[in-house]
């Protein structure tokens, strides 16, 4: 939840008209104030008076200056979705909004190395309090460019929020924006100084993605078709789910409270005590292990279909079965078993034979 509700209600309608004209006016003082009461309106407001208002905040973004409270408003906007709004509806201006200060703090890192002169010193912290005029200095360039940088560089991470509500509420979403943000996301992660990791996640999510699963113990083969699953624990679990509890391989099929906490459209309240037990050890093609901490997009494509070959688990393992979004529930659909001339090829492709 983005904000909790007060208890006063508020015009809403009439404060997002105010809020509207005042940008439309590039009245500074007048938005200020008009961007307060709609975000102190917006917190008391009902879920049916969200509904309309988070697309009229998020068609506002672009006309904000880049130097001011953006992400605050896109986490509004975001709000609204979690109450109801048409997520395809806010998903654009919130995206493009993410996608820009994503670029943006990387030309900050850039131009920081840049300026290092191969002395090597460490990027700055994200905190505002870094900002001074020896910073605008060191970035160069145009004055209010390098603000802009400087503040992106800041507050990227607040953008996290309201770009997980838009992705995982809407697979068109994602479909439409996600490759296109994800080189960005995992850039700036990379360099270990922000937290987007959930961001980076949701960039990554499969959907309708076919899947060959080759069962190594038993000589045999799968297609599986996955979509909305936020990790590979949660894969794991869908997968046994699938393939052991469909009594098409030996095994230990996961409970059934597992299987609805991967699977349920209604998310759990809360974090639960439910526990998975894991049934594989998923490997890649060559052997090197696929981690349940990492993704299902870990998972290497060969000749145009990504490839899983699931062997005998090394030891025991266990996880809560919360699945890694609440709001998006997982799938896995067995489409077809391979015949036997099917996984004898798919097996030239692993360091294994069948």
């Amino acid at each position: 939840m983005i904000f909790r509700r007060n208890q006063k209600a508020a015009d809403l309608a009439a404060v997002m008209s105010e809020l509207e004209q005042a940008v439309a006016a590039r009245d500074g003082g007048r938005t200020e104030r008009a961007f307060n009461a709609a975000m102190s309106g917006l917190q008391s407001a009902t879920g049916t008076e969200c509904i309309p208002v988070g697309p009229r905040l998020a068609a506002l973004l672009p006309a904000f200056p880049p130097t001011g409270p953006r992400p605050m408003l896109a986490t509004m906007a975001g709000f609204c979705v979690e109450r109801g709004a048409d997520p395809a509806a806010c998903a654009e201006p919130v995206l493009d909004g993410t996608h820009r200060d994503l670029l943006d703090a990387l030309e900050f890192a850039r131009r920081w190395a840049a300026a290092a002169g191969g002395a090597g010193d460490e990027l700055p912290e994200a905190d505002e309090k870094i900002i001074d005029d020896a910073l605008m200095a060191r970035l160069g360039g145009e004055a209010h460019e390098a603000l802009r940088l400087a503040l992106a560089w800041c507050s990227v991470e607040q953008w996290q929020p309201p770009a997980l509500a838009v992705l995982c509420r809407s697979t068109e979403v994602r479909r439409r924006h996600a490759s296109a943000l994800l080189p960005a996301c995992r850039d700036l992660a990379a360099l270990e100084r922000h937290d987007l990791k959930c961001l980076a996640y949701a960039l990554a999510i499969l959907d309708d993605e076919p899947l060959v699963v080759l069962h190594r113990p038993t000589g045999t083969g799968f297609e599986v078709r996955i979509g909305g699953i936020g990790d590979n624990f949660q894969l794991h679990t869908l997968l046994a789910h699938v393939l052991v509890g469909g009594g098409h391989v030996p095994g230990t099929a996961p409970s059934a409270d597992s299987v609805r906490l991967a699977t349920d459209p209604e998310p759990a309240q809360g974090r639960t005590d439910a526990v998975a037990t894991g049934a594989f050890e998923l490997l890649a093609p060559d052997g090197e292990r696929i981690w349940n901490e990492g993704l299902p997009d870990d998972i290497p494509v060969v000749e145009g279909r990504r490839l899983l070959v699931l062997d005998e688990p090394m030891y025991p393992r266990s996880w809560n079965a919360d699945r890694f979004f609440p709001m998006l529930p997982g799938t896995a659909e067995l489409t077809r078993v391979l015949s036997a001339d099917e996984v004898q090829t798919w097996f030239t492709y692993t360091c294994w034979t069948s």
